[in-house]
């Protein structure tokens, strides 16, 4: 693969994409770029003053850019579901869906509006959802495709059926590490379901190495021998914008497939541009992303079966 940057997006004139978390970091790069490339851009995020500013950088740079902002709040499956009703008043049919946003860290647990841990809750059972309410404008789509931010840290993770809200023990790392994982199981289960089922979905799933972000460098966990982890590490850092290539490769490249995982090619997959990424045995069980993707329809509520019956 040759040194892939966003030169290479083809010209998205004519499709619809949703980006989570755009509103700084690797969701605005990413929307940056869609939007350059003149796919019309639904940015989403949970502060509004934020999402405004978004706007009017994007604007700035691509002026007539076809953009708009969205409140989203993966932490409540109410603002999931609100979300998407308006959504789908508005558009009937989606081409590229995004699941970026995320929290990294948090030095104590805490709960999303319905009880989960907030981990796992807004990076991967707040996406679950959102995906599962907006299949029927994505197999509608034209090519559709979904792409989950994954993370070098799913390496570490496992998931702990036992406790997967972590009220049993509850470690920083662990459960950033078990949403990631989460994230990457729910990429590969969502297109061997899509293949079964005929949605027509091409489901991927990138990571960005170490991107320097709000998220890696001030999240609220990232004191004690992670911030030390983060310094010595931080000369094999690269930026915001070169850490969305992979999650843009993805979503726009006619050489990206079906149940691809793409980060960095660089040393240990922290920095470089675009190449294939390792997936580690853990998130290949495909028995273990069965159950954790029906625990997940009990949890949310969400069902993709309904939603594909909708379309």
């Amino acid at each position: 693969m040759t040194d892939w940057t966003t030169d290479a997006i083809p010209p998205l004139s004519g499709k619809l994409a949703v980006v989570t978390g755009a509103t700084g970091g690797l969701g605005y790069e990413t929307a940056l770029a869609l939007a350059g490339a003149g796919a019309e851009v639904v940015l989403t995020g949970r502060n509004d003053a934020k999402g405004a500013r978004a706007l009017e950088n994007i604007c700035e740079q691509h002026p007539g850019a076809l953009i708009s902002y969205e409140h989203l709040d993966l932490a409540s499956l109410a603002s999931v579901s609100a979300f998407a009703t308006r959504f789908a008043a508005l558009h009937p049919a989606l081409d590229l869906l995004i699941n970026n946003a995320g929290v990294m860290s948090l030095p104590s647990r805490q709960l999303t509006a319905d009880g989960f841990e907030m981990q796992f809750g807004t990076n991967y059972l707040g996406h679950y959802a959102l995906t599962a309410h907006l299949l029927p404008m994505l197999r509608q789509g034209s090519a559709p495709r979904v792409v989950n931010l994954s993370s070098l840290a799913h390496r570490m993770g496992r998931i702990d059926f036992d406790d997967l809200q972590s009220a049993k023990s509850y470690s920083p790392q662990k459960a950033y590490n078990q949403s990631k994982l989460a994230m990457l199981m729910f990429a590969l289960e969502l297109q061997r379901r899509s293949e079964a089922a005929g949605w027509g979905l091409t489901s991927l799933a990138a990571h960005p190495g170490y991107a320097r972000t709000d998220l890696m460098t001030n999240g609220p966990g990232n004191k004690g021998w992670l911030a030390l982890v983060a310094r010595l590490l931080r000369p094999m850092s690269h930026s915001a914008a070169a850490g969305a290539l992979p999650t843009l490769f993805a979503a726009t490249s006619p050489d990206a497939r079906a149940a691809g995982y793409y980060g960095p090619r660089g040393f240990q997959e922290l920095n470089g541009p675009p190449a294939p990424a390792r997936i580690m045995p853990q998130a290949s069980d495909a028995a273990a992303a069965a159950k954790l993707w029906d625990v997940s329809a009990a949890l949310t509520g969400a069902s993709f079966d309904k939603a594909a019956l909708a379309a």
